[in-house]
């Protein structure tokens, strides 16, 4: 099985080679000294990469799975959140998936 963070990578470079900008969302949980918790990033379900299209510059995002990975319930609500917006996104298994996401068939 695919590690996501390689399948990750693969579609950063590509897209990234095909001319289009693309950004990796990062988010995190850091324990302060005082033992409370400090979230940061995006908010919960955000897609792994986003970005834009070359040409039109039409905004995209990509959630990364592996072969037998599935969408957790924040990453569902975020996904028929940006259903409702004039952008592109699905989820993406495979460089060829991402490049179609983004160019369509």
């Amino acid at each position: 099985m695919t590690a996501e963070a390689k399948i990750q990578n693969d579609i950063r470079v590509a897209v990234s080679k095909a001319g289009h900008s693309i950004f990796r969302a990062n988010v995190g949980t850091v324990k302060q000294s005082n033992g409370r918790y400090f979230t940061t990033g995006l908010p919960g379900g955000f897609p792994d990469l986003f970005g834009f299209r070359k040409g039109d510059g039409k905004f995209f995002f990509i959630e990364v799975k592996n072969e037998t990975g599935r969408l957790r319930p924040d990453q569902e609500r975020f996904a028929v959140w940006l259903s409702t917006k004039p952008v592109l996104y699905s989820v993406a298994r495979s460089v060829e998936d991402a490049l179609k996401i983004i160019e369509g068939d």
